[in-house]
């Protein structure tokens, strides 16, 4: 084995680590460390569906044990999906590009990682917290599922914190919600790049790939289940919006 694809195989265990532990698949970081690496070079639906593939896994442990450890509320999270789903399809079977659209996320991702600290800690406690009405979580859902679809993510780099930010629920429920619409979207994406013609997964390649991230996942996402505290997941969760935002602003300013 060749020191860069080592080397690529432990970034990948890493960002599988901190994602899942806050119900994260970790899409946006393997692109990162993919887009470090000799796979740099690789087809935007060959870099997609790795990551997919990946977060299925991922997402998958994490959604177990935070339903494990009592933290999933069904009725949070099924509103958001069933809105996500058909247009994750949408997106996948989608070619989209643009600066300005990458710029915007990045800010985005920034602004809400800087909402997420600055809040109390309050947002642990679950009597002020309100589940959404259909009317709102069913459009929230769909808009991220087809962004999920373009981009080649599962979403829960904007649901997260959108949930929080809301007070809809608090951080473990917002990561088991998250987790599971992470699962269904990135198998929504990857079905819609199959229906277009796209699929090119390389199975000698992806099974380094799962193995890495398989042991990254079950780390990650028992801490943040059963060990962190609601801030702590918070917290993490800051990072992760940090570490997102700032791959994206990277790659900006090194195409230009």
């Amino acid at each position: 084995m060749e020191l860069w694809f080592f080397l690529t195989l432990l970034g990948l265990m890493l960002i599988a680590a901190l994602y899942s532990s806050v119900g994260h698949g970790g899409a946006s970081g393997y692109l990162a460390i993919l887009s470090l690496s000799a796979f740099a070079t690789r087809d935007s639906a060959w870099l997609k569906q790795q990551v997919w593939c990946l977060n299925l896994l991922v997402a998958a442990l994490a959604f177990y044990h935070y339903r494990r450890s009592g933290n999933h509320i069904p009725k949070l999270t099924i509103p958001f999906i069933v809105t996500s789903i058909p247009l994750a399809v949408i997106g996948g079977y989608m070619r989209v590009g643009g600066g300005i659209y990458d710029i915007l996320l990045s800010l985005t991702m920034v602004w809400a990682a800087w909402r997420l600290f600055s809040i109390s800690d309050g947002i642990e406690d679950d009597f002020d917290l309100e589940i959404p009405k259909l009317g709102v979580a069913a459009p929230v859902g769909g808009v991220i599922g087809f962004l999920s679809g373009i981009i080649g993510v599962g979403g829960g780099i904007f649901l997260s914190p959108i949930i929080l930010l809301k007070r809809w629920a608090t951080p473990k429920s917002a990561a088991a919600t998250a987790a599971l619409f992470i699962w269904v979207n990135s198998a929504a994406g990857l079905a819609g790049s199959v229906l277009s013609g796209q699929f090119v997964l390389e199975m000698d390649t992806l099974i380094w790939f799962l193995s890495a991230v398989l042991v990254g996942g079950i780390v990650g996402s028992r801490y943040g289940a059963f060990f962190a505290s609601e801030n702590a997941v918070r917290k993490i969760l800051v990072v992760v919006l940090v570490i997102a935002a700032l791959k994206r602003l990277l790659e900006m300013a090194l195409v230009l």
